[in-house]
């Protein structure tokens, strides 16, 4: 027997235990430790049933998904689960942590399933671009019906052990020895006739009404079934329960598993899903770096960002100071805050009871030294770094040693915040996305003195606020901003050699994103990157022209686009042409008609090169670290894996030559290949085989 699953026979009754740490993952040894098992049970006449357990806080969390692309091990889980169910001895799951995906199917298998008060059952495999392929959206349907197992496996998201026991995922819910109850219930299965296998139960399926009522359910998804491969794949699996024998049914739903495996989209969301757990390892940082306690945090600034930030801490139960210079500005943040989450109330999404929890959390104050108490103190005042410099020296000389001191600064020099204090070791960046309360990314800005337990606070914070953090390095606008500037750039360009507007963003539309460069600039107001201009000593000729002229955005009615009468969809407005129009006569630029495929390329690939230049410098440790930042920080679309996924799958020596030929044609020395970029395309490499390399 395979060691990752352990044997035992107790009064009678075998326990098969799996022990894969950190999280069960249905490995080859695994699988094959199950079927050994049950195998073991089977052959000995003196033992009566089999209680299937899983070791640490998980029963299984899902397949081993490494395994994906390698040549298959045998056996597979869809065969261990047929021996299962054949099974002439009673089996019982004991579930007293996580049963995902393969995790779920595996204990599909048994006759009952119990499960412990911290259980958490699901079929998550939607979010990697795939559905479950063995036997989880033929089962399901069986257990609970098609209405209800359609949008949970569609949503991917877990149900908890109460959930579970109303829809009939498990039996029962145990509060005590859950072993103990699984042993229990063997006794009781074996002392009668063994109740028939999920595959051959068809009383959901027959039901009155289980056909309409599912055709409902699946025209419910079809929006999403049109966009996304798996959902269509779930709802035709999830139907064939009802129109195919279940060795049929099974194969199509193996057969459709495979199709989706092998699609791009696929391999992108799976990118995404090991991205994000390596962004978690921080190079550098010493194991036995701990967290700092943080019982109170402190936010200065009660702005658009500064209450979004102060939310997160409520939100997670973490008192929260937010601080303003004067009476007035407070008060106006704390209304904000008050009225998001009445907003919440209103939709559903919060009880009346859960605001007032949560506003009771986030005290305010005026004058810097309310900032004395706190374990954390995170600033986001205006991007000035004169000021941010003053207001980092007051910090270090009020608050104890110790006290994390972070900025939420988008651009500017950490370092030199963390000199001011007096106290660099304690002084780092947390860079929140707008709005704050709701964007997924946490940039964690590590600057040259930052202690590894001031790291340490930071992404444990972030974890608890329910952020994915990622670690980056000092330089002017990080990883996610530094490449936006040449995303940015280049849309100006493209503006003054003949696109429109218009079409630059359904380039980007296009290509994924919800939104185009233009339509966002008019939604977050042209007047930000306009006051970050003018302190850098920068123009961009059309935006400048535009802001100038009192075309603000959304704000002002007008920007890129008109909003008559309020809108919030943008019109292309006939003076804003001829303003782009006057703009490169002044330039001396012969306009041209622009194609889409050239937009596309101009706006995407000079931020991968940008990103190479990024992992050259040491800013960023990974290209998944990269990717993990536009995903969450940016909505780049999760199908295309994020911008260094996105250049692999293209091939670099494509995006090398492509950024060559518009080096050439437009004269920006910025669009040659980066270094890094030129030599794994001339060596037939990607980012990613450089970065197992290394």
């Amino acid at each position: 027997m395979a060691g990752t699953v352990s044997y035992r026979v107790e009064d009678g009754i075998a326990v098969a235990t799996i022990d894969h740490a950190p999280v069960n993952a249905l490995s080859a040894d695994v699988r094959q430790g199950v079927q050994a098992a049950l195998a073991q049970a089977l052959a000995d006449d003196a033992v009566i049933g089999l209680v299937l357990a899983g070791a640490g806080r998980a029963f299984v969390a899902g397949a081993d998904i490494t395994e994906f692309g390698r040549p298959p091990v045998p056996p597979a889980l869809g065969e261990v689960i047929l021996t299962m169910q054949a099974s002439s001895k009673p089996l019982v799951a004991a579930i007293q942590g996580v049963a995902f995906g393969g995790g779920l199917e595996l204990a599909l298998g048994c006759h009952v399933r119990l499960v412990g008060p911290q259980a958490k059952l699901g079929l998550p495999e939607v979010k990697l671009g795939i559905l479950p392929g063995a036997g989880g959206t033929l089962r399901t349907p069986r257990l609970i019906g098609a209405e209800l197992a359609l949008p949970m496996i569609a949503s991917g998201e877990p149900v908890d052990a109460q959930r579970a026991v109303a829809l009939g995922l498990a039996a029962a819910l145990v509060e005590g020895d859950l072993l103990a109850a699984a042993k229990a219930a063997v006794k009781q299965l074996a002392a009668g006739p063994l109740p028939a296998p999920i595959d051959a139960d068809r009383g959901k399926l027959d039901a009155p009404g289980a056909r309409e009522a599912f055709e409902k359910a699946a025209d419910a998804l079809a929006k999403r079934a049109a966009e996304e491969p798996q959902v269509a794949a779930i709802i035709g699996s999830v139907r064939n329960s009802f129109d195919l024998p279940m060795t049929a049914a099974l194969q199509a739903e193996r057969d459709y598993f495979v199709a989706l495996r092998d699609d791009p989209r696929s391999k992108a969301l799976r990118h995404v899903f090991f991205a994000e757990r390596e962004a978690a390892r921080i190079p550098g940082q010493p194991k036995d770096a701990r967290a700092r306690p943080v019982a109170k945090a402190a936010v200065l600034g009660a702005g658009t960002m500064g209450g979004g930030i102060a939310m997160n801490f409520a939100n997670a139960g973490i008192p929260v100071r937010m601080i303003e210079t004067d009476a007035e500005a407070l008060a106006r943040g704390q209304k904000r805050i008050a009225d998001i989450y009445a907003v919440s109330v209103k939709r559903g999404s919060l009880t009346e009871a859960a605001r007032a929890e949560r506003l009771a959390l986030i005290e305010g104050a005026v004058g810097l030294e309310a900032a004395a108490e706190a374990d954390l103190v995170i600033e986001a005042v205006f991007e000035e770094l004169e000021l941010k410099k003053e207001i980092f020296a007051k910090l270090g000389t009020i608050t104890r040693p110790g006290t994390v001191l972070a900025s939420n600064t988008s651009y500017l020099d950490i370092d030199a915040m963390a000199a001011a204090s007096g106290r660099a070791d304690d002084v780092l960046g947390m860079h929140f996305f707008s709005p704050a309360n709701v964007m997924k990314l946490l940039e964690i800005v590590r600057a040259e003195k930052t202690s590894p337990t001031a790291l340490a606070t930071a992404v444990d914070i972030a974890r608890k606020l329910k952020k994915v953090p990622v670690v980056v390095g000092v330089c002017y606008g990080f990883v996610g901003n530094r490449m936006l500037s040449r995303r940015t750039a280049q849309a100006e360009r493209l503006l003054l050699e003949g696109a429109s507007p218009a079409e630059v963003d359904r380039a980007l539309t296009d290509f994924g994103f919800r939104m185009g460069p233009f339509a966002m600039a008019d939604l977050a107001g042209l007047d930000i990157g306009w006051r970050i201009r003018k302190a850098n000593g920068t123009r961009a000729v059309v935006a400048d022209a535009l802001c100038e002229a009192g075309r603000l955005g959304q704000k002002t009615g007008r920007g890129y686009y008109a909003y008559p009468e309020g809108a919030r969809t943008g019109q292309p407005d006939p003076e804003v042409q001829a303003l782009i129009e006057r703009a490169s006569a002044a330039q001396g630029i012969t306009r041209r008609s622009i194609s889409q495929e050239e937009i596309t390329e101009r706006l995407i690939y000079p931020m991968i090169n940008e990103g190479a230049r990024i992992l050259e410098e040491g800013i960023a440790a990974r290209p998944g670290d990269i990717d993990v930042v536009w995903l969450y920080g940016y909505n780049w679309p999760a199908w295309k894996g994020g911008p260094m996924h996105h250049a692999d799958a293209v091939g670099l020596a494509k995006v090398a030559e492509r950024l060559s030929f518009y080096a050439a044609q437009t004269g920006d020395e910025t669009l040659k290949p980066a270094p890094l970029l030129a030599r794994l395309a001339a060596d037939s490499q990607g980012f990613s085989t450089q970065a197992k390399a290394a």
